[in-house]
Formats: structure tokens, C-alpha cells, sequence
């Protein structure tokens, strides 16, 4: 079961096994994707080149390793495109909702069952 906390941005945490799940889906398709679309749409040489560009460093960055100067230009080209197009990847909460959040973390931290050690309660 996940707990939906609605905004303008509706985003559901559900417990796992290991800890929660925070579904921001809605965030990524009205945010994010929406907004890089419509440039695409605009300007479909531009982005294209853009993303190819950033792919390009991320090659270079894995063959050259996590301290390289092409690791530290893929991160901020990618920080560029989180900025540009979506916000900063700042999903607004407002009133209630940060409540809500708050009572469905609460709820999901809070000691449960392991389910192994629960079926062998049952047994």
C-alpha cells in the first residue's frame, strides 16, 4: 500500500522490504519531460545535439574515472539540464501535504515484521 501526498506535483511513498519507494513520476512527466519536449519541439536540432553532447561526456567520464575533468563537465551539464527544465529537481510541498509526508515516513519507519519472522510466528 503507498500513501499519495497530493500537491502540485502528487508524488506516493510505499514501504519495501528494505526501506520506502518515493514514486515521482508525475513530477518527471509534467516537470521534467514536459518541459523538454516542448524544446524539443522548438528546437529539435538544438536539444538533440544537446543531449548527444552530454552522452558523449558520460562515455568519456566512465572511461576516464569519477575524479576526471569530463566527470566533473558531465556533472554540471547535467545539473544544467535539472535546472533548465525542471525546477532544480525541487518538487514543491505545500500545508497539509508536508504533513502528509511526514505521518507516510513515519509510518513506513517504524518498526515492522520481518516477513520471514513473521511466517514463523504463524506456523
Amino acid at each position: 500500500m503507498s500513501d499519495r501526498i497530493d500537491g502540485p506535483f502528487p508524488i506516493s511513498i510505499r514501504a519495501t522490504d528494505k526501506g520506502a519507494e518515493l514514486d515521482v513520476s508525475l513530477y518527471l512527466i509534467r516537470a521534467l519531460f514536459t518541459e523538454l519536449c516542448t524544446q524539443a519541439a522548438e528546437d529539435p536540432h538544438g536539444v538533440g545535439e544537446e543531449l548527444a553532447a552530454i552522452g558523449e561526456l558520460l562515455g568519456s567520464a566512465l572511461h576516464q574515472g569519477p575524479d576526471s575533468p569530463a566527470r566533473h563537465e558531465y556533472d554540471t551539464q547535467m545539473q544544467h539540464l535539472v535546472d533548465t527544465y525542471a525546477d532544480g529537481g525541487v518538487i514543491p510541498l505545500y500545508g497539509r501535504a508536508v504533513g502528509e509526508l511526514r505521518d507516510a515516513c513515519a509510518r513506513i519507519a517504524a518498526p515492522r515484521p520481518v516477513p520471514a519472522q513473521e511466517r514463523r510466528r504463524t506456523a
